[in-house]
Order: C-alpha cells, then structure tokens, then sequence
C-alpha cells in the first residue's frame, strides 16, 4: 500500500447555510478538516476529471445546470469557468468519461441523460447529446416516470450506464468517441426487479461484475458484464438491512473497496452503512456488518484510492464521518467534521494533483 499521504476531497454542500462546495482535508490518519469553501448554486453531485485540474457539479438550479470549476493548485480553492443547461430538470449526478473528453449528466426530474464535450481548458461545450427515457414502474408515486438517477463510463470506457429509478431498468448507452452521441448498446437495456428503483452502479477492479443499489426496495444487485456488448446480467441479490428489520430505509449510494474484496452501501432511515464480503468466485455478496454513520440520511460515501478509509456524507446531520477499514472490511470512525447538508464526496487522487 504504500506510505499514506493526505489526500484533498470536495463535498456539496446544499443547505441553506452552506449552499457551495467545500474543501477539505484528508490526513494520514484519517482526521479531515475544512481548507475552504467555493460558491456554487445548490450543488448535487460532482465528479473530477481524471487530470485533477477541474470538477464538474450539477445544481439543482431552476432549468438545471451544469458547471466547470479549475482546481486551483495547493489548497485547492475553486474558479467557476462556465456553465450549461443540464438539458433537464433537477440534474442529480454527473461523471466523466476516462480520458476526459465528455461529461455525462443525468436529470432525475426531466427523465433524460446528456453528453457534454469538455474543452482543453476544461470548460464545458454545448450538449452534444440528450436522450429522454420513457416508461414507468410499480410504484404510483415514485414510478409514475422516468427518473435516470445516474450515468457512469463502464470500466473499459466503451459504455455508459444509467440506472433509472423511474422505470426499473438500466439503461446501456455506447457513446460515439467524436461526436458523443449516446448509442443505445447493442444488447440493450437491463431490467430490474419490478418496484426495485435502480439507483447508482459501482464496478469490481479486476472481475466483469458490477454492484447496483435499488433505492426502493432496499436491496443490492450484483450482474455479470459482458464487456463486449455492454449487457447485464443479474447474479445476485442481497438487503441491505439487518435481517429481520422493518421500517422506512432508502439506501443511496454504493462503492466496491480497490481490492474488489468488499462492498458498501449507504442507508437512509437505517442511516448505516452496509458492509459485503465479495466472494471472489462467483462474485456474490455477503454480509459482514451495518455500522452506524453516527449522523442522519448518509446520501453519499466514498473510498480513499488506497482503500484505508471511508467517508460518509450525513446530509441531515450536517456532517461527514471518516471510518478508516480494517483487514475484514469493517469500518471504525475516526473524525468528524460539520459541513452543512452534504450531498456528495469526491476524493482527489493523489497521481492527479497539480
């Protein structure tokens, strides 16, 4: 693993009291303290371009944007560069391709997906591409539309994959490398389990497999991918509750450990975190424990690139949490610092700071 150097990270920060994005401070021993704050109109999700000179956030602003920051050397202070239309209401994730040439968006509230070209300088072109979901799922409510929660590049950056909450599928795009035209993948879009609402994807390190939380029922999927084709196939299934429990739960968010051997999720209402032992056969999950966030409505968590710690972003207890991760999977907190409404994390790797 290495010496352990300290890493910086950037939180959205939504609430009223906050509303921009903080930077802060991850050192060697797992204790995180605030460097800054940049403004930035309510922030969702953001995700860093893999050469570390810029982030891109989507704000739930009224038509939905979003924006290009450079990441200032050093401290890591943040300079607005531009902004777009998210193309669709209440954008709420963002990602960037692996060499850094499009941005993806998906607009939770407008039931579409879009690609943005990004600019040498890092600003942000015009949306190259904008595809609107359709159909609908079980739950009058929550189902009545579609709702794509997120879009990540697949591990291999030949595909794109956009969980809908809305319509109980997985929507599988084969984005053009010159145009950034979303292609719908040969093999199709994935179907869920009816009423399961398809959240976020992770992707093991090494094995064709990747992990989706399903918001709705409170469950974790695990699928073979077919790297040629882009398709899925489910193989496992697994709560993210204690076994036994009821109540209202909506788990959020779910990262594979970089040794592939582990699997989190955030829940909301339980407000713990879900830790899976990955059996390295067959990829099935496991589960090893649920430890508290000591905070309320974990939305978002994220790894440290060397797999030491976690930290989890309490959006309702105003809080982040670091638990550094034993050599079971088991988290034990570490430090904590107020940060108001935080809604999502990203770590800056340290091979890509300026």
């Amino acid at each position: 693993m290495g010496t352990r150097q300290s890493l910086l990270a950037f939180v959205c920060s939504a609430g009223s009291d906050g509303n921009g994005i903080v930077t802060v401070q991850l050192s060697a021993d797992g204790t995180v303290t605030e460097r800054g704050r940049s403004p930035a109109e309510n922030p969702l999700f953001l995700s860093i371009h893999p050469n570390g000179e810029s982030l891109y956030a989507v704000e739930r602003v009224d038509s939905g944007r979003l924006s290009a920051y450079r990441i200032e050397p050093g401290r890591g202070d943040l300079t607005r560069l531009n902004g777009r239309s998210s193309e669709g209401a209440a954008p709420c994730y963002v990602s960037v391709d692996a060499v850094g040439r499009y941005a993806f968006v998906a607009n939770y509230q407008g039931g579409t997906v879009a690609a943005f070209p990004i600019e040498s300088d890092g600003r942000l072109g015009e949306a190259a591409d904008v595809v609107r979901h359709e159909g609908a799922g079980l739950d009058p409510e929550r189902q009545a539309a579609p709702h794509p929660h997120s879009i990540a590049p697949g591990p291999r950056n030949r595909f794109c994959y956009a969980p809908d909450l809305g319509t109980d599928r997985i929507e599988i795009y084969r984005p053009d490398a010159e145009s950034g035209a979303l292609r719908t993948a040969e093999a199709g879009a994935t179907t869920t389990r009816a009423g399961s609402g398809p959240r976020h994807i992770a992707f093991h390190p090494t094995e064709a497999i990747c992990y989706v939380v399903n918001e709705l029922d409170s469950t974790v999927s695990a699928f073979e991918c077919a790297h040629e084709t882009g398709a899925l196939a489910e193989i496992d299934r697994a709560s993210t509750l204690p076994p036994g429990l009821d109540g209202d739960n909506a788990p959020a968010d779910v990262h594979v450990h970089p040794s592939g051997r582990w699997v989190y999720v955030s829940n909301r209402g339980h407000d713990s975190i879900a830790v899976f032992a990955v059996d390295r056969a067959s990829g099935h999950l496991d589960l090893v424990a649920h430890e508290s966030t000591r905070g309320e409505t974990p939305r978002d968590i994220a790894l440290t690139p060397d797999g030491g710690f976690l930290i989890a972003a309490n959006q309702h207890g105003d809080s982040i949490v670091t638990f550094a991760i034993d050599g079971g999977g088991r988290l034990e907190p570490v430090s904590e610092l107020a940060v108001p409404k935080p809604v999502c994390i990203s770590i800056l790797e340290p091979t890509r700071r300026r």
